[in-house]
Order: structure tokens, then C-alpha cells, then sequence
């Protein structure tokens, strides 16, 4: 009898064991492939706005700026909008390549702010800077809903007739933004000047 109960413990514990290893593996096997998700740059990802027309939206400034963002603020030159929250690690990660950037004068970097407590805002911008032009507060997430925005960081090429040429989806990191943004923002400035020339 005493075999029996020795024989029977064992299947018991051979299942905790596995169950010890088998759980840290599958959270570890979700953890690389959330991660590789959020940096691969999901710039494949389908949007149903290239090619048309910035949403209409208008939205008030962050706490602590005077000017909101509207889509006629968005009208006139080429143009980039982050959007962007300071829950967002990613967001954080990329912000010094937009003060970089800011600091050329190259390109107007506009901001919309996802559902991000007004305090929590003011402070992040406060404390690492802000590079944009004007910054529109979405607190209650509607303009991301217009724009399309799977999550934050998301940023657009904007072309001077207010179309949106190009969506990047997750981080901006020095490759992107020197291989592939900035070439779309000089196509496009190019492009403007010979429609301007007679």
C-alpha cells in the first residue's frame, strides 16, 4: 500500500515541475514576441487614410501651451505628426531624435497627445523637452480613433495639401528616420517647389 501511494505522488509532482517550467516559458515566449512585435516597426500595418485627407479634427493644447492643433494647421508645408503619450516607453525612447530633428528647423513636427492625464502631460514635456510646433491634448482618444491609431507611438508624413503620405506605427529610431522619413519629407518638398515654379 505504501508502493501505491509513492506511485501515485509521483504523476502529482512530475505535473508541478512541469508546470514550473512550462509557465515561465510560455510568458517568456509572449514577452519576445510582444517585443519584437513593438520594435520591428510596424509600418506594414494597413491604413485605410494613405492617400486621402488628414481627418477634420481640431483639438485643444496640452496643459501648460497656448496653441491646440487642427487639421488646417496641417495645410501649407510638409509636415510630421507624432502621436505620442507619456505612458508610452517607445514614445520616450524616440522623444530625443524629435528634439534632434526640431532643432534643424528642417521639417514643422507636429504633436497629438493620446489619452494622457493633462498633469502627466505637462510634466513629461516638461521634463524631456518639447520639439513640436503646436500639440494637440486627444485625452478622450477620439482624434486617434479619426486618425486610425492602432497605439501609440504612431507618425505621419503629411504632404503640403494636408495628405497623408506615409504612417509609421511603433518607434522612430535614427535608421527610420534618416532612411525612410526624411528622404519621404524631401520628395515631398521637392515636389511642392516644382509646383510652385511656372
Amino acid at each position: 500500500m505504501t508502493e501505491e501511494v509513492e506511485g501515485n505522488a509521483d504523476p502529482v509532482s512530475r505535473r508541478s515541475i512541469s508546470g514550473f517550467v512550462l509557465v515561465p516559458l510560455i510568458a517568456f515566449a509572449l514577452m519576445i514576441l510582444f517585443g519584437w512585435g513593438l520594435f520591428r516597426g510596424g509600418d506594414d500595418l494597413p491604413s485605410a487614410l494613405l492617400g486621402k485627407p488628414v481627418p477634420d479634427f481640431a483639438l485643444p493644447p496640452v496643459l501648460g501651451r497656448e496653441e491646440g492643433l487642427s487639421t488646417q494647421d496641417l495645410i501649407g508645408d510638409v509636415s510630421l505628426v507624432n502621436v505620442f503619450a507619456s505612458w508610452c516607453v517607445p514614445c520616450r525612447a524616440e522623444h530625443p531624435l524629435f528634439m534632434e530633428l526640431s532643432a534643424t528647423g528642417e521639417v514643422p513636427l507636429y504633436g497629438i497627445n493620446y489619452k494622457d492625464p493633462p498633469d502627466q502631460a505637462r510634466a513629461w514635456l516638461d521634463e524631456l523637452g518639447d520639439p513640436y510646433a503646436r500639440i494637440g491634448a486627444d485625452i478622450n482618444g477620439r482624434a486617434g480613433i479619426e486618425w486610425g491609431v492602432y497605439g501609440v507611438p504612431e507618425t505621419y508624413v503629411i504632404a503640403p495639401d494636408g495628405i497623408i503620405a506615409y504612417r509609421h506605427v511603433g518607434p522612430i529610431t535614427r535608421a527610420i528616420l534618416q532612411e525612410t522619413l526624411l528622404p519621404i519629407v524631401r520628395d515631398h518638398k521637392t515636389q511642392s517647389a516644382k509646383e510652385k515654379t511656372p
